[in-house]
């Protein structure tokens, strides 16, 4: 670049091109009061180069490369609205449902073993049973290598929307709490709904409390519920929402529940990279963000309280963070045990990762839990998912 400068113009010659900027234009780069000097995404993409670096080692290049890449989604079938157009129009384009295909029989499940705080389920005598993956939940994805994009979903007849777009990865807790006829569930995290939905999906829950301590978000909740399920489905005594204190919900509620899941509150990694927008690595939510492990731990053991003897309850995160996933685990365990008399046995997950390999990429030789970790041919996640059962 070449510049000439009189006292009137600036000559500037950009490649081919010349243009002529008055000099009342000409002023220095200045931080304007809403730009932030240190963008959010830009500190958090420094914290997680120095921490996952180390936690994941090679895997990290390429987590990184598709974290910063556009997101791959799926599309949740709406089994509430008239869905068999919908279905056979995602098969025209050679999208995939990724819940349609059944675990070999090979393909069973055991308990995760750690260390000798946790107990697990696994014994010689006994042959846990691989579960029973809802048919009822469908989800359609493009094929590996392919970054198409969903449309929006349009209203049926009836004003109740097609399918919900969100990370496929998140559908995976879902299945992986195996909601039987009957069951009642909480879910003590629910906004802004995603799960929820697909909780409901199931079309098997006699029962189900979703809860949010965030007023907001609860809003946010109450309106996808509109968009997608008939106000005859939204009876108190079917569906029921409230916005309390997930930590304390077990003092407030004395109700108990075949199946709970706890999506907690984290760093949510990709919104992190991408989004200035409410990103937790701002600097002024520096404190909140050092107590989020503290947070979820205090949300999973309320959980694990809220499971009846025998239930089973799902953590699961968006992050990637073994601070956030795999020690809160452990923590929540001995806390359970030890102040509350509760113990509970972590589930073995290897029977999903084996499931839905195709589909998603995961970490390999965690401790305790399963990690879909993002990769640029199946852009999703990240998703933690730890399972546990309430045995006492």
């Amino acid at each position: 670049m070449a510049a000439a400068i009189n006292t009137r113009f600036m000559l500037i010659v950009l490649k081919n091109s010349v243009c002529f900027t008055q000099r009342r234009f000409r002023v220095k780069t200045k931080w304007a009061g809403t730009r932030p000097k240190f963008p959010a995404t830009d500190l958090a993409l420094q914290n997680f180069d120095a921490t996952y670096s180390i936690q994941l080692g090679d895997l990290w290049p390429s987590v990184r490369a598709a974290m910063l890449s556009e997101q791959k989604y799926g599309a949740l079938v709406n089994n509430f609205s008239s869905t068999a157009d919908l279905i056979t129009d995602f098969q025209s384009q050679g999208c995939i449902d990724f819940t349609g295909v059944r675990c070999s029989p090979g393909e069973q499940t055991g308990s995760q073993t750690d260390s000798a705080l946790i107990t697990t389920s696994k014994t010689p005598e006994t042959e846990p049973v691989r579960p029973d993956l809802s048919s009822s939940i469908n989800c359609f994805v493009y094929p590996r290598g392919d970054i198409s994009r969903f449309k929006p979903a349009r209203p049926d007849s009836n004003g109740i929307l097609g399918y919900y777009l969100l990370d496929a990865a998140s559908v995976l807790p879902v299945l992986a709490l195996d909601i039987q006829q009957g069951h009642t569930a909480l879910d003590l995290c629910a906004a802004p709904g995603g799960k929820t939905l697909a909780l409901l999906q199931t079309q098997r829950l006699r029962f189900l409390w979703a809860n949010d301590s965030s007023g907001s978000r609860i809003t946010r909740l109450h309106r996808m519920l509109q968009s997608y399920i008939p106000k005859e489905y939204r009876t108190e005594d079917r569906v029921r929402i409230t916005s309390l204190d997930g930590r304390k919900f077990s003092e407030m509620e004395d109700q108990t529940f075949d199946r709970v899941l706890v999506d907690v509150p984290c760093t949510t990694d990709r919104h992190s990279l991408m989004e200035e927008d409410n990103n937790i690595f701002k600097r002024s939510r520096t404190k909140e963000r050092q107590r989020l492990p503290l947070l979820q731990t205090e949300l999973l053991v309320a959980g694990i309280q809220a499971a009846r003897l025998g239930g089973e309850v799902l953590y699961s995160t968006c992050s990637l963070s073994q601070l956030q996933n795999e020690y809160v685990v452990q923590q929540a365990v001995n806390i359970a045990q030890e102040e509350f008399g509760i113990t509970v046995e972590i589930q073995d997950l290897l029977w999903l990762t084996h499931h839905f390999q195709e589909t998603f990429h995961f970490a390999p030789n965690l401790s305790v839990g399963e990690l879909v970790l993002p990769h640029l041919c199946a852009n999703f996640g990240p998703i933690y998912m730890c399972k546990l059962r309430r045995v006492r």
